[in-house]
């Protein structure tokens, strides 16, 4: 696609926040998404400079070739027994990695997700042996220097996190979570934690403050042990994770939010999930990533942070609060009011039921219809699929005279 053909078209205050060096999640569990190549000037189009896949699409990674957008591509968790042999890994590698280096940008892969808290034996004790395959496959084809290989886990892994001081692993995953930190730890990779401040709030609406999980001003809680203010869950959760890493000798690894978002509509017990709050999560978030601030007990560390996720995706199973996380809808109009308006396509491969000029709601610009692709790959299951991934643990609000929960 020409740059000649596309109008990128933004409203709002927010267009310098989208700026920012921001990761999004490209997830494609739906029938109805633009193709790749229109994806490119959306992921543009709000500033992300890194994107996270749930496989390695080779249409996508094609589309993205010469764009400088850094990937992390996805290994299903489906494949991981099949990983373990090294064999199969470098065969892997060289298909869905080697074939599209140096033009995509592919700088880390993801082994699996969230595959300690499914408590499923089997699954969990194939990720390191295949997270060990696929690395002994880059340093084969001497790629280890520019892609790690990393996955991501659930803030369910955490048997506390309030204080934050006090973040601890869960003593029943601990043997699983040693090595893998000690794998990460001598690879230079990064751990992947997922959170969502949401599911607390769905949990319990009534005790949990809605403006601290929105990064709303609120009085905030202070860590007794460390007397460090926190004003809202997301950099709450990400300290209990540091200090889980640090009591097991882990303090300078680096971590990455691999997923966290807010839905913009949801089922009529999902109470919070609506595009005002969605815009307030998303909107404040990236606020904070653009100011590059980091957490209270990491105040020089930048956030490393993915959004989830680029689209409303049709196909995800689940509440419907699951269909409704993108930032955009698959028409490429956004899914509420951000600061930009999707993009305009000016192309004989676009498609549109309107005229062009009924406008979006919470947007001032067009309607844009983008031709969706002829399939679509699934590979990452419903955020909220199974009840062990949001396990939350009371946490007591010191002098707000409120409780907000955490995962444990």
């Amino acid at each position: 696609m020409e740059d000649s053909k596309l109008a990128v078209l933004f409203t709002g205050f927010l267009l310098p926040v989208l700026v920012a060096s921001v990761g999004i999640n490209y997830g494609q569990i739906a029938n109805n998404l633009p193709s790749p190549e229109h994806v490119v000037p959306l992921v543009k189009s709000i500033g992300a400079t890194r994107v996270k896949l749930y496989d390695a699409d080779p249409k996508v990674l094609k589309a993205f070739a010469n764009t400088g957008v850094e990937f992390i591509v996805g290994l299903g968790n489906e494949y991981l027994s099949k990983m373990t042999d090294p064999a199969n890994a470098e065969a892997w590698v060289k298909s869905n990695v080697q074939a599209y280096l140096p033009a995509t940008k592919i700088t880390s892969i993801a082994v699996g997700n969230e595959v300690l808290t499914f408590n499923d034996t089997s699954l969990s004790g194939c990720l390191l042996p295949a997270m060990q395959s696929v690395h002994t496959a880059l340093v084969n084809l001497k790629l280890d220097s520019q892609v790690t290989v990393t996955t991501a886990h659930s803030v369910a892994i955490l048997q506390s996190s309030y204080p934050p001081s006090t973040g601890a692993f869960r003593q029943d995953l601990k043997g699983c979570i040693a090595p893998i930190l000690d794998f990460l730890s001598k690879t230079c990779s990064p751990f992947l934690i997922n959170a969502y401040p949401f599911f607390a709030y769905k949990a319990d609406p009534k005790q949990v403050s809605l403006d601290f999980v929105l990064f709303q001003p609120n009085a905030g809680i202070v860590d007794p042990g460390t007397k460090l203010h926190y004003d809202n869950m997301l950099f709450a959760q990400i300290d209990a994770v540091y200090a889980a890493l640090s009591s097991l000798g882990y303090k300078k690894m680096p971590v990455q939010i691999s997923e966290t978002g807010w839905p913009s509509k949801g089922d009529e017990d999902e109470i919070g999930a609506s595009p005002e709050n969605a815009k307030k999560y998303n909107g404040n978030l990236l606020k904070l990533i653009n100011q590059k601030k980091g957490t209270p007990a990491r105040p020089n560390t930048v956030l490393n942070i993915f959004v989830f996720a680029m689209f409303n995706e049709n196909m995800k199973p689940g509440p419907t609060s699951e269909r409704n996380y993108g930032l955009f809808k698959p028409d490429g109009t956004p899914a509420y009011g951000l600061g930009f308006s999707g993009i305009s396509v000016s192309s004989g491969n676009s498609t549109s039921t309107g005229s062009g000029s009924t406008s979006s709601p919470g947007t001032n610009g067009p309607s844009i219809y983008l031709s969706p692709p002829a399939n679509s790959s699934s590979g990452y299951l419903a955020i909220s699929s199974s009840t062990e991934r949001f396990v939350w643990s009371t946490w007591a609000m010191l002098g707000m005279g409120l409780m907000s929960m955490a995962a444990y």
